[in-house]
């Protein structure tokens, strides 16, 4: 019998023993920094093993004219070809039918396995494949050359058509050249990193064979086989499935079932260690008892289920290879290990005392003095410059905000020149002096509600308070600096959870509450106007009653609108509506007596303007409009583009809204005082002592607010290389108070959300990833360059302040609003509180729901609200300039709740402190909320975490 296309191909030395060096050199191929992290296995001591890609060619067109054809294709998810439409399928999570394994485990049983296969080429590999007794010398021949035919792949370079179609493929061309040249053009080789090895599976229906054949091979040295895939990767493993015509989809489904099982990790570690056939049934067995099965008629077959955003780990599966690797020896310290849940971790070096005054910053400063030259060199990276962008018009929007809410708590005594200031002055030289360079220094939250006490309570006793607020800050970099000599930054170990939630919401009600309270009294001093309400800026003038209209006589009662109507040139007027004042037989003049605006509406249009657009805006990152780029930028300056539409709504409605004061020269917001605060001024002089007092409680805030920052900052997750500097961090936040106290510029301390979003933009990704699997985290680009670069451009937009007094106010309260709402929703406290209007059976199926039960989780719940509750009512007392002291006071309330709440409990809706950590593998878990057991749900404990927000302090 005579194949077509019998002739076509001919094994080329040249395209088949190419060296694998040689074939990974092209594009994205090399070795590079941002390689494939390691798994699991790496860190379970086991080998890391080649990314495998698995390809399906079938057999079609019997009985007519056979060809090869792709019609699959797996890393960790399944890629249908779609012949219809030309293209391969989205990457969906493979389904199979059971009997399909079945059927596969019989053939191979009885069928040829070759393990660690000397063949060097595709045509050595056919011809042992082919040595079976049951094929005659005929049938050998033409299974050897229906092996050897090209096969058609759907090649299909970006922005361009398909190579081949497969509906209308291309004639093959017969050049030995041509095969590999198309495999290079292919897209997804981008995709595999340097390594990767290839599995090949042929399967389909063969009319002249009376019984099936089945081949397993894994080659021992992996060989290119030309064409055979559509990427030019070495070959690891070859799979021949064929046998006479069946009804339905038979071969077909056992090759993908092949497919699937290699795809697998853990079979594919089995099958790369197998000796002889036993262990390869052994590792199918392994993998039939932990597949799940689906029921008939509950569920659509046909449906294509989507990847997950993060892939279950493989902790428990590797851990019982481990143990068959390395005997019951490993295995009891295993088991050991894994009791709990986790791994045991070594504590944090940073957060360890060293028994010496000033010990722990003398071990920052040399632990960080070895790579500061790195510090530099490794911001020479095209990243770094989109980092610059985005992190600048982000500290710049925040200069803005809390310089203009700033002026208003102060009535003027610091404002947005001293904010841009004071933020480019201590945010560089913290970037060159710090321990985490990554922080980005700000005006927080909390700082700026002990600004405004401070004012009070100035102001209410009389007290000059620039001098006041200078011997403050000295009294704070004091106690700051003794905090340091005795190593106080270990006690950031007990912030838990629900420290940072009740900072984070009592801070973040505060904004909220500040930013509606703004706009309410906005509509005091403009009120909303109704029909027949006099209009703003439109006046009456009108004759004496002798009529002579040269002599304008006044007779209105004079009042505020009176004293407006002389900015008109208008002597004798009066406030009156347009029809009273022509009843009266005077004349309306003035800009606005035919269009009559509304100042607080347009003002509160602009507010909710600028907070539903930057809330639209984010949400856009997470949606499925536009282009991923396009989303990101949206997502990322959400509120820069918030603000700048506002601000030209504003401008085009030409509004007299209210609008950020700003000095139109460099010179202090204050008019009168200089760049140096007087130490006394009008105070006398045991006001220098008495300041001690409420410095000590600011101390505590600003060691609470750098801290934690600084713990969320510097955690396992973000994979960080150079370490922290908790002790020089706060040693360098005292310093900087003392200088901005000097200059009366704003006080700085770590601001949480534009770190983080600054080490986002840093972010170091693998640029090859399996199909459907999202790229693998490497860790942040860590360097001090981008920090002091955006700092020394804040510096210079002092000069934009002609730019900055056209921002109207209600959107810069728009904004605050933003920053209050997107910080309260972050947290899961108020999730929880969300549970307590939600029905039992309507209520989100939360992993902490599974294990807790729900009286006791809205306990929790209750007695946080208590917390917070008691919190706010001493806010708004005049005890309120001691609530820092209440702050701390959190951690004592988490300490106490150890004699409500369970450790159990207490690890699912909190976490442990560092004591009860430490006891609970001496005293051990109950049965029922024990981690180690073969629950689905202690499966999720050992995710890795990846980097996110998971509080906004600010």
């Amino acid at each position: 019998m005579k194949l077509p296309g019998q002739e076509e191909f001919e094994v080329s030395s040249a395209c088949e023993n190419v060296p694998t060096g040689e074939l990974d050199s092209g594009p994205g191929s090399g070795p590079s920094p941002d390689g494939p992290s390691d798994t699991d296995r790496g860190e379970l001591g086991v080998p890391k093993d080649p990314l495998l890609f698995i390809q399906l060619n079938e057999l079609l067109g019997w009985p007519q004219a056979l060809e090869w054809r792709e019609t699959g294709r797996w890393v960790l998810f399944e890629e249908k070809l779609e012949v219809g439409a030309g293209r391969w399928s989205v990457p969906h999570v493979p389904t199979l039918a059971l009997p399909s394994l079945q059927k596969l485990r019989s053939l191979l049983a009885e069928g040829l396995v070759l393990l660690d296969c000397p063949a060097q080429s595709l045509l050595e590999l056919v011809e042992q494949v082919t040595r079976v007794e049951s094929l005659s010398p005929e049938l050998r021949g033409q299974l050897q050359a229906l092996l050897l035919q090209r096969p058609q792949h759907l090649i299909q370079p970006t922005g361009t058509r398909p190579c081949q179609g497969s509906a209308h493929p291309r004639e093959a061309s017969h050049s030995e050249e041509a095969p590999l040249k198309e495999q290079r053009q292919n897209p997804l080789r981008q995709k595999l990193p340097p390594g990767a090895e290839a599995g090949i599976v042929l399967a389909g229906e063969l009319g002249f064979l009376a019984q099936p054949l089945g081949a397993f091979v894994r080659l021992r040295d992996p060989v290119v086989l030309g064409p055979l895939t559509e990427v030019p990767l070495p070959s690891r493993f070859f799979c021949l499935l064929l046998g006479p015509s069946t009804l339905g989809k038979g071969y077909h489904e056992m090759g993908r079932a092949v497919a699937i099982l290699l795809s697998d990790p853990q079979f594919q570690w089995s099958v790369r260690r197998a000796s002889d056939l036993q262990d390869l049934l052994a590792a199918l067995d392994a993998f039939l008892e932990e597949v799940t099965v689906l029921p008939p008629g509950r569920w659509d077959p046909t449906a294509r289920i989507a990847p997950p955003k993060c892939l279950p780990s493989q902790h428990k599966r590797l851990l019982s290879q481990r143990r068959e690797v390395q005997g019951s020896s490993a295995q009891h310290g295993a088991l050991a290990e894994d009791r709990y849940g986790h791994w045991p971790q070594a504590p944090i070096p940073e957060l360890q005392r060293t028994g010496r005054l000033f010990g722990g910053l003398v071990q920052d400063v040399r632990r960080k003095a070895s790579w500061y030259p790195s510090d530099f060199l490794d911001a020479l990276h095209p990243q770094c410059f989109s980092a610059v962008l985005y992190i600048y018009l982000a500290t710049v929007t925040n200069a803005i905000t809390f310089g203009g809410l700033l002026g208003e708590a102060t009535n003027g005594a610091q404002g947005v020149l001293e904010s841009f200031l004071g933020t480019a002055v201590a945010g560089a030289a913290f970037c060159l002096m710090a321990g985490q360079p990554l922080t980005i220094l700000s005006s927080t939250g909390p700082v700026l509600v002990f600004e405004r006490l401070l004012f009070s309570f100035s102001r209410d006793y009389s007290l000059d308070y620039l001098p006041f607020r200078l011997w403050v800050g000295i009294w704070v970099a004091t106690f700051c600096l003794a905090l340091v000599a005795t190593e106080a930054s270990v006690l950031v170990r007990y912030f838990t959870r629900f420290t940072e939630e009740g900072f984070c919401a009592l801070i973040s009600l505060i904004f909220i509450y500040d930013a509606v309270g703004k706009m309410l009294s906005l509509t005091s001093a403009y009120p909303i106007q109704s029909p027949g309400y006099p209009a703003y800026g439109c006046f009456c003038q009108y004759p004496d009653l002798g009529g002579n209209e040269s002599q304008w006589t006044k007779t209105e009662p004079k009042d505020r609108d009176d004293i407006s109507s002389m900015d008109l040139g208008l002597v004798n007027a009066s406030l009156l509506p347009p029809p009273e004042c022509a009843r009266r037989g005077g004349q309306p003049r003035g800009p606005s007596c035919h269009t009559v605006p509304d100042i607080a509406f347009f003002s509160l249009l602009l507010f909710l303007t600028s907070f539903l657009l930057a809330t639209a805006l984010k949400h856009v990152k997470a949606s499925r409009f536009f282009p991923s780029v396009v989303r990101k930028v949206l997502g990322d300056f959400s509120s820069v583009l918030a603000m700048l539409l506002g601000c030209g709504l504003d401008s085009f409605l030409g509004l007299a809204t209210p609008k950020l004061t700003v000095p139109s020269e460099f010179k202090p917001t204050l008019p009168g005082r200089g760049w140096l605060v007087s130490p006394f001024g009008a105070n006398p002089w045991w006001l220098s002592v008495a300041a001690a007092l409420p410095a000590l409680l600011l101390s505590i805030l600003i060691f609470m607010d750098q801290q934690i920052t600084a713990v969320i900052l510097n955690r396992a997750e973000y994979k960080l290389r150079k370490g922290a500097g908790f002790h020089l961090d706060l040693f360098c936040v005292a310093m900087l108070m003392l200088l901005t106290s000097v200059l009366g510029l704003p006080w700085y301390v770590s601001a949480t959300v534009i770190s983080l979003a600054h080490m986002d933009s840093l972010r170091r990704e693998s640029r090859a990833c399996a199909l459907g699997e999202p790229r693998s985290f490497l860790g942040i680009r860590e360097q001090r360059l981008t920090g002091l670069v955006v700092f020394i451009l804040t510096g210079t937009s002092i000069f934009l302040a002609p730019v900055l007094k056209f921002i109207p106010m209600p959107v810069l309260y728009g904004i605050f609003l933003y920053m209050g709402v997107a910080a309260i929703s972050s947290i899961q406290f108020t999730k929880r509180v969300q549970l307590l209007l939600m029905p039992a059976k309507h209520q989100p199926d939360l992993l902490l729901l599974r294990h807790v039960p729900l009286s006791r989780v809205h306990l929790f719940t209750a007695i946080q609200l208590a917390c917070l509750g008691l919190l706010w009512i001493i806010k708004s007392t005049p005890a309120a300039i001691i609530f820092p002291l209440m702050l701390l006071g959190l951690v004592g309330v988490r300490k106490a709740l150890e004699r409500v709440f369970s450790p159990q409990e207490l690890l699912w809706l909190d976490e442990l402190m560092p004591e009860k950590e430490r006891s609970i593998p001496e005293k051990g878990l109950e049965p029922e909320y024990s981690l180690s057991g073969d629950s689905e749900d202690s499966e999720l404990m050992y995710q890795p975490r990846a980097p996110e927000i998971n509080i906004s302090v600010n």
